[in-house]
């Protein structure tokens, strides 16, 4: 069952109240499972009936619980599934001449003569002499005559020469696709990454990788390019799959590509470039307060230290509660001047008192901001710490990242995030490099990385740092060891697990919807809406009941809960938003009573987001940045449905009346505002949404 607004809590947890608090026994990484959907998109030809169930079908055909394991490699299994269905579709599967044994090879009216299966079972000797192999051993009869060693292959996927044949012509197919797909798109179709996009009744095919492509592209004269696109991680073999589960190098998910949609690119008075906000995040001044000699006050450290375990590790989960009291009395004895200890426990102090001080959005600019005293003391030890490649100095950039996030400098976080990015692909190249001891601290770092560099790459156009290579031979963490008894605080994970959940599933959205090689029509695009819209409910549906946030339209008093919820909505509003797309580009899409469904879902997942825009202060922590730029595109987005007709009698279904509509866009607008003076680019994102609402009210008055 699909969530609603109209339910008064979650479909799997109806009647049951939450608990006030979030215990739970942490798993063993032997037994530790995560329900997620599989990320499987298979490929399917346009028009025709593929039996896809949707989300509130009451009999779906989806097996919603995999291990950890599965979850890794749900990328690899939607290469699998492509290809058999590349096979298929090219005429390449096995038949039968009867229908009797499908598994059968019918050489009769086949283009191909596929040599007969042979014996695998060979030596090394036997295979270089071609040689027939009686198989014995330890020594076959051939090697005894001939006094050779005589080595077998290790058993694993035997492939006789019709195997080969039937790989090497799918390659040569697939290769002709990506081809004719990078030259070039035909005209039909909604292109939801063009500046002009238009809506045709045609649809266009579109298949879960193979419509995206990675690795090597051709150029106009057909000459493919071999030149590695991996960001800076790309010593290593580079893939020639596109993993779903990554940002995809371009893509249209961004706040600034909604300023080219029809209708919402007359609410600004001139052209943006969507590129404007990383411009203004570069030319930025630096941290002044860096350059001052640091002064540590140490009267208070406890209550820091507290509020960082209670408020702040439930997001990064990236500092051992059981191994603090030592970390602390290391960094104690250097006198906080020297050593990964001392710089891991002052930016703990940084973020804790931050976290006492609420919104950074509501501090008076003239002041530093909470923790900076602390920031600035970690500061002048970084340069030590970017030269060593341990696992500490890793954790050290990180959180020097996440410190920076709070102040709302995602260029500088960004800059300290590649260093991570780098020391993380040295120590995870060689599994020895890592002590046993810190592979979970190596898991968590890891996976924050990737969640800070996702989050920037949603909306700006950064070069990639190469750590997404090793997605899948790093697990998921399961929870630190005790080390000295008891702990300084919860080794709270399940929020932290969920986030990466959804944020894989986010950037399977972008590469499927958004990325720049994927073209669909709102036919076409329906059951890939569909698939995913049933993993994001899949998702929900995962978490722990304490955490399943309720689907009512109150304000919820649990700060996980309310990010979860905003998380869980700002998801279905970009799984949707193609249909707004459609509608805005032309009104006679919605007569499709599936286009204003979804047209429907999109703009109720905005609302809710939107409605009550102090809960957004729960996530200003992690999100800030983040979040007003999501904040800013909802808003846009509704802003554009308003000026549609057929858009505006859906909205209107969704708020007692148009003046809720109106002063849910307003709260926005000067919650925008107050963001204005963090960034420069909020700044321009509170002109941009300011002028938006102008120029919307003088087109509707008139």
């Amino acid at each position: 069952m699909s969530p609603s607004s109209t339910d008064d809590s979650p479909p799997s947890a109806t009647g049951t109240a939450a608990p006030s608090t979030r215990h739970f026994p942490m798993p063993t990484r032997e037994s530790f499972t995560i329900e997620m959907p599989n990320a499987t998109l298979t490929a399917v030809p346009n028009g025709s009936n593929i039996g896809l169930k949707s989300p509130n079908d009451p009999n779906p055909h989806h097996t919603p619980t995999i291990t950890r394991e599965g979850i890794l490699g749900a990328a690899q299994k939607a290469r699998n599934a492509a290809q058999v269905s590349d096979s298929f579709s090219n005429g390449l599967a096995p038949s039968s001449d009867d229908g009797s044994n499908p598994l059968k090879r019918r050489n009769t009216d086949a283009g191909v003569d596929y040599p007969r299966r042979r014996a695998t079972i060979a030596c090394e000797v036997c295979r270089s002499r071609k040689s027939r192999c009686d198989g014995n051993k330890p020594k076959c009869k051939l090697c005894t005559e001939l006094g050779a060693e005589c080595v077998y292959r290790e058993p694993g996927i035997k492939l006789d020469a019709g195997d080969k044949l039937i790989l090497e012509r799918l390659n040569r197919i697939e290769t002709l696709l990506q081809m004719n797909m990078t030259g070039g798109h035909g005209a039909n179709g909604v292109n939801v990454n063009s500046d002009s996009p238009s809506l045709s009744n045609n649809g266009t095919t579109l298949s879960g990788e193979n419509v995206l492509l990675g690795g090597n592209v051709s150029n106009n004269n057909g000459i493919v390019s071999v030149i590695p696109n991996g960001g800076f991680g790309t010593w290593t073999a580079q893939q020639t799959t596109t993993n779903i589960n990554t940002m995809p190098k371009q893509h249209t998910n961004a706040a600034m590509h909604l300023l080219q949609w029809p209708l919402i690119r007359d609410l600004v008075s001139r052209p943006y470039d969507p590129q404007i906000l990383l411009q203004l995040e570069m030319a930025r001044e630096p941290l002044h307060s860096l350059t001052k000699t640091p002064c540590v006050d140490l009267s208070n450290t406890q209550a820091y230290i507290e509020a960082y375990f209670e408020r702040v590790n439930i997001w990064y989960a990236c500092v051992n509660p059981y191994a603090w009291r030592s970390q602390y009395r290391t960094a104690l004895s250097n006198g906080f001047r020297e050593g990964p200890e001392s710089c891991i426990v002052l930016l703990v102090l940084a973020l804790g008192q931050a976290s006492l001080r609420g919104s950074i959005s509501r501090i008076v600019p003239q002041e530093d901001p909470p923790g900076m005293q602390y920031f600035t003391a970690a500061w002048s030890l970084l340069p030590g710490m970017m030269t060593s490649n341990t696992v500490l100095a890793a954790q050290c950039h990180l959180l020097a990242a996440a410190y920076l996030f709070y102040l709302v400098r995602p260029m500088e976080a960004w800059n300290l995030l590649c260093s991570t990015s780098t020391k993380l692909q040295l120590l995870l190249m060689t599994p020895n490099r890592v002590p046993a001891n810190q592979k979970e601290l190596v898991e968590r770092i890891y996976w924050n990385a990737l969640l800070f560099e996702s989050d920037l790459l949603a909306e700006l156009d950064l070069p990639h740092s190469g750590v997404v290579q090793f997605e899948d031979n790093v697990g998921l963490p399961c929870g630190f060891e005790s080390e000295e008894g008891e702990g300084v605080g919860r080794d709270e994970l399940w929020y932290f697990l969920a986030e990466i959940a959804l944020r894989r599933l986010l950037n399977r959205v972008s590469q499927l919807i958004y990325s720049k090689e994927s073209m669909t029509s709102t036919s076409s695009l329906e059951p890939v809406v569909a698939e995913l819209d049933y993993q994001l409910t899949q998702w929900y549906e995962s978490l722990p009941l304490p955490l399943q946030f309720p689907f009512t339209r109150t304000v919820l008093q649990d700060p996980v809960q309310t990010v979860l919820r905003l998380r869980f909505f700002a998801c279905r509003t970009i799984i949707y938003r193609p249909y707004i797309l459609a509608v805005l580009d032309n009104e006679q899409a919605v007569l499709d009573p599936a286009v204003r469904e979804n047209c429907h879902k999109c703009l109720e997942a905005s609302i809710r987001q939107l409605e009550h825009i102090m809960e957004h202060h729960a996530g200003h922590m992690p999100y800030m940045w983040q979040g007003a730029l999501s904040m800013v595109s909802q808003t846009l987005l509704i802003m554009g449905a308003t000026m549609s007709p057929s858009l505006l009698s859906i909205l209107l279904t969704l708020v007692p009346h148009r003046e809720a509509l109106d002063q849910i866009i307003n709260d926005v607008v000067m919650e925008v505002e107050r963001y204005a003076m963090l960034a420069p680019s909020l700044s321009l994102a509170a002109e941009i949404i300011k002028e938006a609402e102008l120029r919307r009210r003088s087109y509707l008055s008139s």
